[in-house]
């Protein structure tokens, strides 16, 4: 599908509400409220893995790569930008009123949407960082793969989503961790590319597109870069967006959309880049669950065998999240070692 900038929504703070509990419930929704301009603000402090939960989707101000995950549930073509050209939604509901979706429809995905602005700290706010850029960093390197097979036309979009989409969404954090401006670089390499692709600068203005999410990625700290809890939690957001992509991407058995197999390709290499930096940590704390993750990852990966989508899937949508979902519950048991550790 063809992918628009989106618009951030601003939206005012009725209440803000502190968590600190795993059991805590951040994002249940006050659903009776008449506007948006009522929706209530949750500070989330928990880690994004905590007990397997997955934090529920703001429909008003996600970014396409977590709309995709609907797509991917509901088998909605385009489904993403329909969510995204309706807004504002008052309520989670409004994607039934505004004839986004059906009832039946909705029913299916209700406990993942919601319309509240979730505030992140501590360590959830950090993976939710990471991951922006790891999204990010995904799109390049599948469109740093394009170009080098002189494919300049399908490159383009992966080289526009990191900026039309993403750095928005990150921006913030950006300013906070006093990360040099990049969007400029992103914006002409975009339009660089549209205008000029066989310019010898493309390829240099890629590898300083990559550096500078790297650059971003490095304020985190080295020590939490390199602790298992952390980058797993990372790991396993960038294979969910994995798994809703290339679900979103096949349709009666094929391969409709590349854009969206190809963004799933950049999202798989980039976690399993992350994962050979703390497999050998994984393997000492835990060897059966670092086994486990090393064999799905490989099996996982023959899903992409080139960055040109096959005739014909390798894996079904469902074998993918069957390996994405074996690769997150080995992840958790060490996250969670890792969480008692630092309790004790």
């Amino acid at each position: 599908m063809i992918k628009f900038r989106y618009v951030c929504l601003t939206v005012a703070t009725a209440a803000i509400v502190t968590l600190s509990a795993c059991n805590s419930t951040p994002n249940a929704e006050n659903t009776s409220a008449p506007a948006v301009n009522s929706t209530a603000q949750v500070t989330e402090t928990t880690t994004h893995s905590s007990h397997s939960g997955k934090a529920k989707i703001n429909i008003n101000n996600a970014i396409l790569s977590e709309l995709d995950k609907f797509e991917a549930k509901l088998g909605v073509p385009a489904l993403s930008n329909k969510i995204q050209a309706s807004r504002p939604y008052a309520s989670s509901e409004d994607l039934v009123t505004k004839k986004v979706i059906n009832q039946e429809q909705f029913d299916q995905i209700k406990d993942m949407v919601t319309v509240q602005e979730v505030v992140l700290t501590g360590e959830a706010k950090d993976v939710d960082y990471m991951t922006k850029l790891g999204l990010m960093k995904g799109h390049l390197l599948v469109a740093q793969e394009l170009l080098d097979k002189n494919l300049p036309k399908e490159a383009e979009p992966h080289i526009g989503h990191p900026v039309e989409e993403i750095y928005v969404d990150v921006e913030e954090q950006l300013n906070e961790r006093k990360v040099k401006e990049f969007k400029t670089t992103l914006i002409s390499l975009e339009d660089l590319v549209k205008s000029n692709p066989k310019n010898a600068k493309v390829k240099t203005d890629l590898t300083s597109s990559l550096q500078a999410v790297d650059g971003a990625i490095a304020t985190l700290s080295a020590e939490q870069r390199s602790k298992p809890g952390f980058v797993l939690q990372v790991i396993n957001e960038l294979l969910d967006a994995a798994n809703s992509e290339y679900g979103a991407a096949i349709a009666d058995g094929k391969i409709t959309a590349a854009i969206e197999y190809q963004d799933s390709r950049g999202f798989v290499v980039y976690a399993n880049e992350l994962y050979q930096g703390i497999s050998s940590q994984v393997a000492q704390e835990n060897p059966e669950a670092n086994k486990a993750i090393v064999t799905s990852l490989a099996e996982l990966k023959k899903a992409w065998p080139s960055v040109t989508p096959p005739a014909k899937p390798v894996q079904t949508p469902s074998e993918v999240t069957k390996l994405v979902t074996t690769i997150e519950q080995n992840s958790q048991k060490v996250i969670d070692k890792s969480n008692t550790q630092a309790q004790g």
